[in-house]
């Protein structure tokens, strides 16, 4: 009978548990799964159907304190190029359509609009008002005709229920990534209703929107990161003295 010498013995144990400590850590890496399972580490939202994403995405958004959104929307025949902030007591950002920017301030439920020259131009037809116009803001009467055209641009409640619908049958179309931010998209008849994609990190707030009918694309962001809205000076205010144009 040949002795087996205690090194050897040694050695053949190390092996043997280094081949094991391997497959154990091999199995391990498989079954985290963290490169198979595009819901690992979420807030679990994909895995819903899509109503109940469509749900939870909207609550989220209405419980969120402030939002920023911009892109397109076409509506009435026209389109118009956003770049708002938006929260429950005011609103403040741009608006650009066919080639005029004018800026919207709401405060409360005080509406201020400021453009260029250029846009009372077109809006007047003529040049008259355009030194006293010119760079200011001027205060929208809530009884005007543009009051509640505008005012809807600055109303955080009132765009957002308009904006995060989807017609038609709704379904999930997969996983996706939106800014870097993971995403479950979810679709209305197969995205002829529109689609929206609602982040899987985090709150499921929806991040990127393409209207039904080729309404316009918007992006959202800074959900819940507050701003401040404030009255401009007298200085900086005008009365136009006549009904505001609306278009």
């Amino acid at each position: 009978m040949t002795a087996i010498s205690q090194g050897r013995t040694r050695r053949t144990a190390l092996v043997t548990a280094t081949c094991a400590l391997a497959v154990t850590g091999a199995m391990l890496l498989s079954g985290c799964g963290g490169g198979d399972d595009p819901d690992a580490g979420t807030n679990g939202v994909g895995k819903l159907p899509a109503g109940k994403i469509q749900s939870r995405t909207r609550a989220a958004a209405e419980a969120a304190p402030a939002v920023r959104l911009s892109g397109t929307v076409a509506t009435s025949g026209r389109t118009y190029r956003l770049d708002m902030r938006l929260k429950a007591d005011g609103g403040s950002g741009s608006v650009t359509s066919q080639g005029s920017t004018f800026k919207l301030l709401r405060v409360g439920r005080q509406l201020y609009l400021k453009a260029d020259a250029g846009f009372w131009n077109h809006a007047d037809g003529s040049d008259g008002a355009t030194g006293k116009l010119d760079g200011k803001y001027v205060k929208v009467p809530q009884g005007d005709p543009a009051y509640k055209k505008f005012s809807g641009f600055t109303d955080k409640a009132v765009l957002l229920d308009g904006l995060l619908t989807l017609h038609g049958t709704l379904a999930t179309d997969g996983h996706h990534d939106q800014s870097g931010t993971r995403t479950i998209r979810i679709t209305g008849d197969k995205g002829s209703g529109g689609t929206l994609d609602v982040s899987l990190e985090g709150e499921p707030y929806p991040l990127r929107l393409v209207r039904a009918g080729d309404a316009g694309t918007l992006a959202f962001s800074d959900w819940g990161k507050d701003f401040t809205v404030t009255a401009p000076a007298g200085s900086e205010t005008v009365d136009y003295g006549k009904q505001l144009p609306t278009s």
